[in-house]
This record gives structure tokens, C-alpha cells and sequence, in this order.
């Protein structure tokens, strides 16, 4: 594959079997994803969730596909600042509410392509997932 590290959300050289990294610039797992993509000849996007946004179609696509737990951070110093009263018993249409507000709330990075979304980036899960899919030793 080609390396194409494009620009954010506004690049017209995105193609819909594209794989996209959704993060934070400053995020470290984010850059460990893009160095890792880049090293290995992946051709990938970089959306930037607070530059580029974070909207509810791609929170209800990507839940669609992985539980929406699973995109809810609350590891994050964000979630911590929030009222213990609002993090309790929540909800879906909640947890959304929440992460368009702050998307740092949203657990980094979320890798989307068609064949595959995944949520957190490591390094030794994507070679597996690399070497199964092209049969490559790599």
C-alpha cells in the first residue's frame, strides 16, 4: 500500500476503503497508531475529533459495529471531572450527549476501515491482524 498521511476531515484524497484513524493530535496511543501505520506501508487518514469533529453519525456508525461502552473513556481526566451524579447509570443517548460535548471522552484511537473497527491501538493485535490478512511474515 501507498503511505498517504493526509490532512484532517476537509482532504479530498479520502477513499471510502480507507482506513481512518479518529484521535487527538496529542494523544500518545493516537501517535503509537500513526507511526506504527506509517512504518508498515498503510495507507491511512488522521480525523482529528476536536479539529476535525466528532458529530453523532459517526458515534451511531461506529456503535453500529462495537458497543458504545467500548467508545466511552473513562480513564480520561475528562470523565473524572464529570459530576459523579452524571456518570452514574449511564445510557447510550447519555454517553453520546457527553462525548459530543468532549471528545476526549471518546477512547483513543478509533480505527475504522470496512473490513474492521477497533478501538485502542497495540502494536502486537494490529501485526497479527496484518500478517492474517495479507499472508505476509511481516
Amino acid at each position: 500500500m501507498t503511505l498517504k498521511m493526509n490532512c484532517g476531515a476537509r482532504c479530498c484524497y479520502h477513499t471510502p476503503d480507507m482506513l481512518t484513524v479518529f484521535g487527538i493530535k496529542s494523544c500518545d496511543t493516537c501517535r503509537k497508531a500513526r507511526k506504527f501505520f506509517a512504518e508498515n506501508d498503510i495507507e491511512f487518514r488522521f480525523h482529528d475529533v476536536r479539529d476535525d469533529g466528532l458529530d453523532i453519525q459517526m458515534l451511531e456508525r461506529w456503535s453500529a459495529r462495537i458497543a458504545w461502552t467500548a467508545l466511552l473513556n473513562k480513564q480520561s481526566l475528562t470523565w473524572r471531572k464529570i459530576p459523579e451524579v452524571d456518570r452514574s447509570d449511564m445510557t447510550k443517548d447519555r454517553a453520546f450527549s457527553l462525548m459530543l460535548d468532549n471528545p476526549t471522552l471518546v477512547k483513543r484511537p478509533v480505527l475504522e476501515s470496512p473490513q474492521f473497527i477497533a478501538v485502542g491501538f497495540s502494536e502486537k493485535r494490529f501485526s497479527a491482524f496484518l500478517k492474517k490478512s495479507d499472508g505476509s511474515s511481516r
